[in-house]
């Protein structure tokens, strides 16, 4: 009898805890193995033997936002894809995850339309390469 790999595991962090436990569900109900962090701090200080396979990161949080969460993620070596989430209906958002190297953004207002499947192919396409941008250019 073969082993089963266990599922991808995803990081979610999100300050509206809310948002935490609904995004938890919609994941464990698609078989994945979710942890929440309330603050971007709070995943920093998760030792590296607990790596994620996808990270969802909201974008917009008290203490950094989710570029600033992505760019310290890259500086302590994580990889991890990440799917940057937003409520804000800033149009510059996208542009800046783009150029941060995030390459899915998705409206909280559709996320349990579209959450998965970036997910899915966030961990399908594997990690872009990491662009240094100055973290002022990313506010």
């Amino acid at each position: 009898m073969a082993i089963s790999p266990p599922p991808p595991t995803i990081d979610v962090v999100d300050d509206d805890k809310d948002v935490l436990g609904s995004l938890r569900f919609l994941l464990e109900t698609e078989g994945f193995q979710v942890r929440t962090f309330t603050s971007g701090s709070d995943l920093l200080t998760r030792p590296p033997a607990a790596l994620a396979d996808c990270i969802v990161i909201d974008y917009k949080m008290d203490g950094m936002n989710g570029l600033d969460l992505f760019q310290r993620l890259r500086v302590q070596g994580r990889v991890a894809p990440v799917v940057l989430i937003t409520g804000y209906p800033d149009e510059t958002i996208p542009a800046k995850a783009a150029a941060a190297g995030i390459r899915h953004v998705v409206l909280k207002p559709h996320v349990e339309e579209s959450l998965i499947t970036h997910v899915r192919s966030a961990m399908a396409e594997g990690t872009p390469d990491s662009r240094d941008v100055p973290p002022e250019d990313l506010h």
